[in-house]
């Protein structure tokens, strides 16, 4: 697990994933009003209150199949009487909770689920939650973008080797590459999945696009459903190469191949942001 360090009112919080959940430091939020033993004062009455364990519990009934509901009503009674305590550690012990957790060592301290954290947060300073909420939003917004971006660059690296070997060996001329313009080859070759996915050539593209053309090409414009079908594209034109098809033939061969994947991968994606959408 990696740490990642965002900074809210001028104090780092520390954030790390497990099991794809992001869990946020909320010993950190300490900074605020003092340090490390003010915040686990802070915990500690946060969790003696009885709204704390009705959340803290429906918010493990609904992440959590190994929750214990029976532990719970029986801590959930207690609460808020003047002899009732209660830690971290005995909160998940008795309940096998998985919403906080301890950490020792370098970036120690109660981590807490994002949603959780954000709650606790308000017993710190409505204030700091908005921040708190506001810069983490920012993070993952980063990192949406950071995979979106290397998804892209991998996607149309993948195959290209096997794509540009396929022509070299099988299309290009054996002799002097500059001499006989054996370069033009690959140019053409691109085009025909610039035809099949974007219908234009990069040429044509350009002509209609000379502002973005200057730092950019067509296929930085194209969605990754679009990047997933041509790497897929290039694995299949470089086995029809080698089969011998003719340029004619490999273009209708991929054209149908391009309207099928496309069609599924974008069903796929219309289905996902509906299910998103009603959760």
């Amino acid at each position: 697990m990696q740490n990642k360090i965002i900074e809210v009112q001028d104090i780092q919080i520390s954030i790390t994933s497990m099991d794809n959940k992001d869990y946020i430091c909320i010993s950190d939020f300490g900074k605020l009003k003092g340090g490390k033993s003010t915040t686990d004062d802070v915990i500690r009455n946060w969790l003696r209150n009885r709204s704390t364990l009705e959340f803290l519990g429906t918010w493990e009934l609904i992440h959590n199949p190994n929750f214990k509901p029976v532990e719970f009503d029986g801590l959930r009674k207690m609460a808020g009487l003047h002899t009732f305590t209660l830690s971290i550690s005995e909160w998940c012990e008795k309940t096998n909770a998985i919403g906080m957790y301890s950490k020792r060592g370098k970036y120690g301290g109660t981590y807490a689920h994002k949603d959780i954290a954000f709650e606790f947060a308000s017993a710190i300073s409505p204030i700091f939650k908005l921040y708190l909420i506001k810069e983490f939003e920012r993070l993952k917004e980063l990192e949406n973008k950071s995979s979106e971006w290397n998804v892209k660059r991998l996607l149309t690296k993948n195959n290209y080797l096997i794509h540009t070997d396929a022509v070299k060996n099988y299309i290009l001329p054996k002799n002097n590459y500059y001499r006989n313009k054996g370069w033009l080859k690959y140019a053409e070759e691109a085009d025909i999945f610039n035809v099949i996915l974007f219908h234009t050539t990069a040429k044509e593209w350009r002509k209609l696009n000379p502002d973005l053309a200057k730092n950019s090409n067509l296929r930085d414009y194209a969605t990754i459903n679009e990047l997933t079908v041509l790497s897929n594209l290039e694995s299949h034109n470089a086995e029809l190469i080698k089969q011998g098809k003719t340029k004619l033939e490999r273009f209708e061969i991929l054209d149908s191949i391009c309207k099928y994947q496309l069609g599924v991968l974008n069903d796929a994606e219309e289905i996902r942001l509906i299910s998103e959408k009603n959760i």
